[in-house]
């Protein structure tokens, strides 16, 4: 039993003294613990005030990490096998139905919360000094959010996919200077977005592996790397904002 807490106090170096001197010490010398401030205020805290927005955004972009990975397992990023590899998840892979189930509308409930958590921040004012660089962040996640739903609508290669690809690309292709087709446009047919999304000039094999390197590494990376980021700045601007 001694050896057991004694790894407990090595893994996360706490002791037995209770003290507001040593509660801050816990949290400065564990890792989890360390991730929040030392002192956090009272009122931030309350669910009225933040309705656990952010936590809950974060908590369906795990949900959807962890469904996307066992989808992965049975997914074939093939134009020829795309297609019949969902209706294998949906009617031979077990669980498969759930699975895919619980992803899309964590997906959806994400799309829904993230924008709900950055208005509580707007109405809360939570946005002002310091906390300026943040808030950039914030639209920055609530970007990826969205692309990541988008990039998402391609992989079962359906009707869906190929329509609502034809109408974004389409967008990308009329958008101002990066567009071959917009206003200012300074690139050609063959060097726009719309060629670099579609990997060519037609929907086929290249757009399909582009959208699935989006929507597995690409995006979920850079929406991971900015939310440690967010959140490491939220720690020292001293944790949750205080009611004014």
């Amino acid at each position: 039993m001694n050896i057991i807490v004694q790894m407990w106090r090595s893994i996360f170096r706490t002791g037995v003294a209770d003290s507001p001197v040593h509660r801050v010490f816990r949290v400065v010398v564990n890792f989890l613990l360390h991730l929040h401030p030392a002192r956090v205020s009272k009122d931030g805290i309350k669910l009225r005030y933040t309705f656990c927005l952010g936590g809950l955004s974060l908590f369906f972009f795990i949900v959807t990490a962890v469904t996307g990975g066992f989808l992965m397992i049975y997914y074939y990023p093939d134009v020829d096998k795309a297609y019949a590899s969902m209706k294998d998840i949906d009617e031979i892979v077990p669980f498969g139905t759930f699975m895919r189930n619980l992803h899309r509308w964590a997906a959806h409930l994400m799309v829904i919360f993230v924008p709900l958590h950055m208005l509580r921040v707007f109405l809360t004012a939570a946005y002002k000094p310091p906390r300026e660089f943040n808030w950039v962040i914030g639209v920055n996640l609530l970007l990826l959010t969205f692309l990541l739903s988008f990039t998402g609508y391609l992989l079962p290669w359906d009707q869906l996919s190929y329509w609502a690809v034809t109408v974004g690309t389409t967008m990308a292709e009329n958008t101002p200077i990066l567009g071959a087709q917009g206003p200012f446009s300074v690139l050609g047919p063959e060097e726009d977005m719309h060629f670099i999304l579609l990997g060519g000039t037609t929907i086929g094999q290249p757009t399909l592996v582009r959208f699935y390197f989006a929507h597995c590494v690409a995006l979920p990376g850079a929406l991971a790397g900015l939310m440690a980021l967010h959140f490491w700045r939220i720690r020292k601007a001293g944790g949750i904002s205080r009611p004014l």
